[in-house]
C-alpha cells in the first residue's frame, strides 16, 4: 500500500508540473509581465516620486508584497484549475476509486500547486534583481513563510473546486475575493499611513500578515509583531489543509 502512494504521488506531481510547465506562456510568463510592469510603474515612475517607506526606498518595499502576490496567486489557480478540469471532465471518478489515499490525492495536487508558486515567485524575485538590490534579513523565516502560504492557497483552491459547479465559481473567488484581499493586504503601502479605523478594519485581513511577515523576512520592517502573523500562517494553513483533505474523503461535490 505504502509503495502504491508513493508511485500516485510521484505521478500526480509529475502531471501537475508538466501541465504549468507545459503551458508556461499561460501559467509563468503572465506573471513575469505583471511584476515587470509594476516595477516599471510603481517602482521606478511612482516610486520615485514617492521616496522612502518605513525608510526603505519604495522600490524595495514593494518586492516583497509583489512576490507573495504572485506566489499567492499562482498556487491558487494552479490547483483550482487543474482539480476542476478533471471534475469538469469526470476523470476525478477514477481517481478517487483509484487505490492512491484521499491524502495522497491532496498532497499530490498541493504540492504541484505549491511548485507553480515557488517557481513564480523565483522568477518574481529574479525581475526584481534587475531594478534593485537587497539583502535577506532572515532566510529561514522567508523560506518558511512562503511555503506555508503556497500550501494553504493550494490547499484553498482545491476547496474552490469542490465546490465548483461551474466555470464561474472557479473565477469568482480569486476576482471578488483574492484580489481585493491581496491589494489591500499592504503590498503597495504601509497600514500606518492609514487612519486608525482603516488600519483596524486591515488587521482582519489575513494576508495582510502573509505580506508582512514575508517583508520582514527580506528587509527587516513590519506594520504588525512577527510572531502572531507566522502563527496565523501555520493555523489557516493547517485549517485549510485538513478541511480540503475532510471534504475530499466526504466526497462533497464529486460524485452525482
Amino acid at each position: 500500500m505504502l509503495k502504491t502512494n508513493i508511485i500516485a504521488l510521484k505521478t500526480l506531481v509529475s502531471k501537475e508540473v508538466r501541465r504549468f510547465m507545459r503551458i508556461w506562456v499561460q501559467t509563468l510568463l503572465p506573471s513575469a509581465i505583471s511584476t515587470l510592469l509594476y516595477f516599471l510603474i510603481f517602482g521606478s515612475l511612482i516610486g520615485a516620486r514617492i521616496g522612502a517607506m518605513d525608510g526603505i526606498q519604495y522600490i524595495d518595499y514593494i518586492v516583497p508584497g509583489l512576490i507573495m502576490m504572485a506566489v499567492i496567486n499562482n498556487a491558487y489557480s494552479n490547483v483550482v484549475g487543474s482539480f476542476y478540469g478533471a471534475k469538469f471532465q469526470h476523470s476525478i471518478e477514477e481517481l478517487l476509486v483509484s487505490p492512491a489515499s484521499n491524502f495522497i490525492i491532496l498532497l499530490g495536487y498541493v504540492v504541484g500547486g505549491t511548485l507553480r508558486g515557488l517557481f513564480v515567485g523565483i522568477i518574481v524575485l529574479l525581475i526584481s534583481m534587475l531594478f534593485t538590490s537587497y539583502q535577506i534579513h532572515n532566510l529561514f523565516l522567508m523560506i518558511t513563510v512562503v511555503l506555508l502560504t503556497s500550501i494553504l492557497f493550494s490547499s484553498a483552491g482545491l476547496v474552490n473546486a469542490i465546490f465548483a459547479r461551474n466555470f464561474d465559481d472557479v473565477s469568482f473567488v480569486p476576482t471578488f475575493v483574492l484580489s481585493p484581499l491581496t491589494y489591500l493586504g499592504g503590498v503597495f503601502y504601509s497600514i500606518n499611513l492609514l487612519p486608525e479605523f482603516w488600519k483596524t478594519i486591515s488587521l482582519a485581513n489575513p494576508i495582510l500578515y502573509m505580506v508582512n511577515a514575508f517583508r520582514y523576512s527580506f528587509l527587516g520592517v513590519s506594520d504588525i509583531n512577527i510572531v502572531p502573523a507566522v502563527s496565523l500562517i501555520i493555523i489557516m494553513t493547517l485549517l485549510m489543509f485538513f478541511s480540503a483533505w475532510y471534504l475530499l474523503g466526504r466526497s462533497v461535490g464529486l460524485r452525482k
